[in-house]
């Protein structure tokens, strides 16, 4: 899973990405090249099951984050830049909402819902631009010959184009699974699952689910595929360097309900509708990410192509019933292990163990 990290200048979002991946900053990258860092998913689950199977291999699923510099239309008028932000699967915006006289605004005051609006406006405007050249594009094909294909294509597109012109995010364009293949490989920007990411001030730290919870209420009402979650990077950022017991105890000290690591994660699965079930024996323990609503053949698949193939049946097994009995030993027995079929939906904590041919 790929997020792009984005937000106007002064917003914090490069110490956010430092503190989720641990890359520091580089003395010689690009106006327009984003820094890449991979991040384990923390996963108590794994944890656990490792705890009893002891494994030379733990395998955690693993959240890549891309840091992006300031968004503008000049970045995003760049190839390099667009190109980057288009293969991401989701948007991180991150927006400042913390007061600090030492870190000025961009536009002065502080203003959470116009920042929120301008960066939309600039990703809706450069998917217009490639709306209008491809629809100029096929104005020529059309006159040169007719065909079914093109009529389809150039009725969606002027559909998009009303809706950009509009101002209006392609994201929560409700879309048949026909219309939606054509329209992916344009990687529209405005169509990404966006996460806003709220700032917060160091005052604002207790009161981080009641200021996220006030935002949803006016940001997530009658929109998809858009989340929102809080954050306070200047207390995450002094305490990065703290071993996890200690950080833990100064975030509770601060009144902060978990690391901004797994309030992002956790709402970027959400967002993108993903879940992990996972595999345990004496030689690995490991996540998956999945779709949810996935079933067993296409969880096999992401362990192995072959498993999908070949696939026959999948032991399953819920993580916490495997723990509290110490392994699959008189699991069978209790009827507690499943045999299912390749229609059974996948749950998310599943332990999955894959009978193929």
């Amino acid at each position: 899973m790929k997020t792009a990290i984005v937000g106007l200048p002064m917003t914090g979002k490069t110490s956010l990405f430092t503190i989720l991946t641990g890359v520091h900053q580089t003395t010689h990258m690009g106006s327009t090249e984003a820094r890449i860092g991979v991040t384990k998913v923390p996963d108590a689950r794994v944890d656990a099951l490792a705890k009893i199977y002891e494994p030379p291999k733990v395998t955690y699923a693993t959240v890549e984050f891309l840091d992006f510099p300031s968004i503008s239309k000049e970045a995003l008028r760049d190839p390099s830049y667009l190109g980057s932000l288009r293969v991401a699967d989701a948007i991180a915006h991150v927006v400042r909402v913390f007061e600090d006289d030492t870190v000025p605004h961009e536009k002065g005051s502080v203003d959470p819902f116009r920042d929120i609006e301008d960066v939309d406006v600039e990703l809706i405007l450069s998917d217009l631009v490639v709306v209008e050249k491809r629809l100029e594009r096929l104005e020529k094909d059309r006159k040169k010959a007719h065909g079914a294909e093109l009529e389809v294509e150039f009725d969606l597109l002027t559909e998009a184009k009303h809706k950009l012109e509009a101002n209006e995010a392609l994201r929560g364009w409700e879309l048949t699974k026909e219309a939606d293949k054509l329209l992916r490989g344009f990687q529209f920007l405005s169509q990404k699952p966006m996460l806003i990411v709220l700032n917060l001030g160091e005052a604002d730290a207790p009161r981080l689910a009641e200021v996220e919870a006030g935002y949803e209420a006016k940001l997530l009402s009658g929109k998809a595929r858009i989340g929102v979650t809080a954050i306070c990077g200047k207390i995450e950022a002094e305490l990065a360097e703290l071993s996890a017991e200690e950080r833990a105890e100064y975030m509770s000290s601060y009144g902060l309900p978990g690391s901004s690591l797994d309030r992002m994660i956790e709402a970027a699965y959400r967002l993108l509708g993903l879940m992990s079930f996972l595999t345990a024996g004496g030689d690995e323990v490991r996540a998956w990410t999945i779709p949810i609503g996935s079933n067993a053949v296409k969880a096999a698949g992401a362990i192995h192509s072959d498993f999908e193939k070949k696939f026959i049946r999948a032991e399953a097994v819920n993580w916490k019933t495997l723990v509290d009995n110490g392994g699959y030993s008189g699991l069978r027995e209790k009827g507690q292990l499943r045999l299912e079929g390749k229609d059974y939906i996948v749950q998310d904590g599943d332990v999955l163990e894959i009978r193929h041919g």
